[in-house]
């Protein structure tokens, strides 16, 4: 192996010295600590902004099932077989399709303007709340970034 000689007459190999190989490792290491928090807020900023847009997608084919069939599904399954939707889509919390709980009318009218005898200014009166899905959600537990449950979306 040729040695080089250095300006100063010494021999020495060229390379880096364990000193400038660890300020190197520790610029690196506080790098990461601050860059690693921002991603995974990131992370959960957009399934949270996942879990926001597949419900809005479910209630609107749920409306629109509705609007078309005059009743609501019986589950989440025949929106996929009538093709109101193309799948059941996976909760970005959970990581999964079954975890999603189903509400029916009478599940959620306690908590709809429309659960008294008559509905405001119609003058229709409601019978007996109708089977199905009026409703999805979450099956997630936690909260948000905004504190509210995902129960609760």
């Amino acid at each position: 192996m040729q040695v080089r000689r250095c300006v100063c007459g010494h021999g020495a190999r060229t390379g880096f010295t364990l000193i400038e190989l660890l300020v190197v490792l520790a610029i690196l290491a506080l790098l990461l600590t601050v860059a690693t928090p921002r991603y995974i807020q990131h992370i959960e900023r957009a399934r949270e902004a996942t879990l926001r847009s597949s419900l809005k997608v479910m209630r609107e084919a749920i409306d629109k099932f509705r609007g078309d069939q005059g009743r609501l599904p019986a589950s989440l399954d025949e929106l996929v077989d009538r093709s109101y939707i193309k799948a059941i889509p996976i909760d970005p919390i959970t990581d999964k399709r079954d975890t999603w709980v189903v509400l029916t009318e009478s599940d959620i009218a306690p908590a709809s303007p429309l659960s008294g005898s008559s509905s405001s200014g119609t003058g229709r009166t409601r019978q007996a709340p109708a089977t199905g899905v009026a409703d999805v959600r979450s099956g997630a537990t936690g909260n948000g970034d905004d504190g509210t449950p995902f129960q609760d979306w």
